[in-house]
Parts: C-alpha cells; sequence; structure tokens
C-alpha cells in the first residue's frame, strides 16, 4: 500500500470464533500488536505487525475505534483472495458478494505462498 522502501512482508486472512464482542476483538488485537513491538510512526509504513478485523460475522459497526466491515477491504486483494478461499460464497454485509467483489478488482500482482 505504501510505496516507500519497506521490508518485505506477509499478508493472511484467518476465520476465529469468539466469545469477545467486536470492540474487545479489537482491544485484544491492538495488545497483540502491542505485544509485539508495533509502533505507529506512519500510515502504512513498515511495521512487525498488523491485525485488522475484516469482517465480525454480519454485523455492521461504525464506531469512532472501528469499522466493519473494514473500509478499505474492497480494494485489497491481499484481503479478497485469501478471504474467498476460506469462504467462496460470503456475502459481505452493505457490499454484497464476495465474488462481485473480487472482478472489481486487479489481482495480477497477488503472489501466493
Amino acid at each position: 500500500i505504501d510505496d516507500s522502501e519497506q521490508p518485505d512482508y506477509i499478508n493472511a486472512v484467518c476465520q476465529v470464533d469468539t466469545h469477545l464482542t467486536a470492540l474487545e476483538l479489537l482491544y485484544v488485537c491492538q495488545e497483540i500488536e502491542t505485544n509485539q513491538h508495533r509502533v505507529r510512526e506512519k500510515k502504512w509504513g513498515a511495521r512487525t505487525i498488523d491485525l485488522d478485523i475484516i469482517l465480525y460475522g454480519v454485523q455492521v459497526v461504525a464506531s469512532k475505534q472501528l469499522i466493519i466491515p473494514h473500509p478499505e477491504m474492497m480494494n485489497r486483494p491481499f484481503v479478497l483472495i485469501p478471504l474467498s478461499e476460506l469462504e467462496s460464497d460470503l456475502k459481505v454485509p452493505v457490499l454484497g458478494p464476495l465474488q462481485a467483489l473480487i472482478d472489481l478488482i486487479d489481482t495480477s500482482e497477488l503472489i501466493k505462498l
């Protein structure tokens, strides 16, 4: 996302089951980032770890701390493609079918590991 020089990194998507609310899950993710020495100096700059909540079931969240679905997910093939591997027929709240979002973006630069 950032055009500046930075080390190689890996993007990944995972699915979890939790009893936490979306906001509680955000706080846990931020605690993990802090424990891994995440420093927030530059937006989209290099970092040791970056955990984002992309979806939270069918919930839509719009708060000061958290927006779900993630507001940039439709612009990120590195999110959409792995997400489709987890659930190919997913319907994204507010945005519609996942495959329709994938059809709108360029995925040619993705490198699957």
